[in-house]
């Protein structure tokens, strides 16, 4: 991918529905999930089969540690490269609840890729009043598909 300098710029926070049609609107659009490899296994991931397409996984943070991968930005945009993402492409980010997505979002808006956008409840949402994830917001809570390994 080449990183434009103009064209590149944070996004914002959408809603997960704004996520869900920027993806499918947009032929050039790419769902990044930046969640752990356990997560992905365990939690499930985005399903976007229906609109023809296929999230990319690529880890912010490494599990059990919490450190943030320094090849980041090199690692996703290589996989972004051999999937042929357009330059300029609107990426956007989702993890858990929006925090690690955000962090990932703006990261490859400051390496020249975006627009970048961060899903901002992510996968499964804030905690419930029971403290219990994916049922009052987030993708999972807003009915969109997913699927689990």
């Amino acid at each position: 991918m080449s990183q434009g300098s103009d064209a590149a710029r944070f996004g914002g926070n959408v809603s997960v529905e704004e996520a869900f049609e920027g993806l499918r609107s947009s032929p050039d659009a790419i769902l990044v999930d930046v969640r752990t490899r356990a997560e992905w296994s365990y939690v499930g991931i985005p399903d976007l089969a229906s609109i023809g397409k296929e999230v990319v996984l690529a880890e912010w943070q490494s599990w059990p540690t919490g450190a943030v991968d320094p090849a980041f930005v090199e690692t996703l945009g290589a996989a972004l490269k051999k999937r042929g993402a357009a330059p300029g492409a609107p990426l956007y980010f989702i993890c858990r609840s929006g925090a690690r997505s955000h962090a990932a979002a703006l990261a490859m808006t400051a390496a020249g890729y975006g627009p970048c956008f961060n899903v901002a409840d992510g996968f499964e949402g804030p905690l419930d009043q029971e403290r219990h994830r994916g049922r009052v917001g987030g993708w999972k809570a807003a009915g969109l598909p997913w699927m689990q390994s």
